[in-house]
């Protein structure tokens, strides 16, 4: 394993890293049997599309919003009918999403190692608070910083500058760590030292850049932390 001085805090993306962003997939299926998977992939695939988009653009709209317009979009693009009530519950499903399993038990023991560990993430403040203490990891997380502040969701150098400001510490002397491999590209072009938990196998990004490790497990974090 390469040599690297230990980090002395880390911050983890939510969606899709610490929250299973395709639980929502067997609720979709309750509602179009044959179609939850699908339906599942392609609103995550236009809420990150969204995301970019309007931070190009200048013309910021809270992530809660463009969930739902993802939704929306999806459901009429794939042919669903999503009546109301409908999107409510799958909405609801988004603010309650299954923590991995793994969780607790890493957070834990950063914890007992003296490591300070947070979030920062596109979510916004209250979608993260519901889904911190939803998954009962509100002892464990401090803290939970979101991209609202600054009106510019990620890969946007802004939202990775909240990291360092508010731990007060250089940027390289924070883990960041993310399931999502163009998030862990954008955190290493900022100058974090970055962990792809790499859960689906999927190749790395062609950027010319490379997250300083990747593993598969949230339980890689700890490689980083002597005990």
């Amino acid at each position: 394993m390469d040599k690297l001085p230990a980090p002395r805090a880390v911050l983890f993306d939510a969606y899709g890293t610490l929250f299973d962003v395709y639980s929502v997939a067997l609720a979709a299926e309750q509602l179009f049997p044959g179609a939850g998977e699908r339906l599942a992939q392609a609103w995550r695939d236009k809420q990150i599309e969204y995301t970019r988009l309007v931070s190009m653009s200048g013309r910021y709209q809270p992530f809660w919003d463009l969930t739902r317009a993802a939704l929306q979009f999806s459901a009429a693009r794939l042919g669903l009918a999503l009546a109301p009530e409908g999107e409510q519950r799958l909405m609801n499903e988004y603010r309650h999403l299954s923590a991995f399993p793994e969780n607790h038990a890493v957070l834990a023991e950063l914890k007992s190692r003296g490591v300070r560990a947070g979030i920062l993430s596109n979510g916004d403040p209250e979608m993260l608070a519901v889904a911190v203490r939803s998954a009962g990891l509100s002892d464990l997380i401090d803290p939970v910083l979101s991209v609202h502040e600054t009106r510019r969701f990620k890969t946007d150098p802004a939202a990775y500058a909240i990291g360092p400001a508010a731990l007060s510490l250089p940027v390289r002397e924070i883990l960041f760590v993310s399931s999502n491999g163009w998030d862990a590209i954008g955190a290493t072009w900022f100058g974090y030292t970055t962990l792809w938990v790499n859960r689906g196998g999927l190749p790395l990004e062609r950027l010319g850049t490379e997250p300083t490790r990747t593993g598969r497990s949230l339980r890689d974090v700890l490689d980083f932390f002597p005990s």
